[in-house]
């Protein structure tokens, strides 16, 4: 193959990724937002489809990883909500490390081109501390496993890097462990009518959300101050 056809076909793949996210976003990420928002309306849907119900909701957490416009935490909180929290959570995190992975493999592939798709320049740049530091890798674990944390952009920033795929997967998947668990469980206690103990949950959730967000400009700043 020759350089040009190269370029053609990556032109190609990219054009075919910008109408794949349109279409995800406008056919699948506004509804499913919205269903998701209403956990009992979500379970019934979900239940509809019988065995295929747990199946599809993992796809449609794969989705909401390559497409990263579309939230997470209502997914996270109807899995819980729709199948408890320890099975939403083994559901949840399942279709984050295929999610994760497709992500990462296609970032390899396409470069900074793709990643540009779904972030701006801007955002892109509170990122670079990640790239630049000395331990990033462990850096890229910690900032992953705090709650808050842009994970979506980590994930696709983390395929920009030259970290060995395998630690970016062990990181991805592992890093989303605690921001998933809170809100299954917070999602299990509402299907179960334990209001109090879910709105501890949520409250609690977002308080260390705003520590985990303090701590990623902190490290932001002090990158950009060295």
């Amino acid at each position: 193959m020759t350089e040009r056809q190269r370029k053609l076909l990556g032109f190609a793949g990219i054009l075919f990724l910008i109408v794949l996210s349109v279409l995800l976003y406008w056919q699948v990420g506004i509804p499913v937002v919205q269903l998701a928002s209403e956990p009992e309306r979500f379970r019934q849907w979900v239940e509809g489809y019988g065995l295929w119900g747990k199946a599809l909701y993992m796809v449609l957490v794969i989705l909401q990883i390559l497409a990263a416009f579309i939230p997470g935490e209502p997914l996270e909180i109807a899995g819980g909500y729709t199948f408890g929290a320890m099975e939403g959570t083994l559901l949840c995190l399942a279709g984050d490390a295929v999610g994760s992975l497709l992500v990462l493999l296609l970032v390899r592939h396409f470069g900074i081109r793709l990643v540009k798709l779904f972030f701006s320049e801007e955002r892109l740049r509170s990122a670079r501390f990640l790239k630049s530091s000395p331990r990033r890798t462990l850096l890229f674990l910690l900032v992953f496993m705090i709650p808050g944390t842009p994970k979506d952009l980590l994930c696709y920033y983390g395929g920009l890097t030259d970290i060995r795929l395998s630690i970016l997967f062990f990181i991805a998947t592992l890093g989303r462990i605690p921001s998933v668990l809170s809100s299954t469980i917070g999602g299990s206690a509402l299907g179960e009518r334990s209001y109090l103990f879910a709105a501890v949950i949520f409250v609690l959730t977002f308080l260390v959300s705003l520590r985990g967000l303090y701590l990623y400009h902190f490290f932001q700043k002090k990158n950009e101050s060295s």
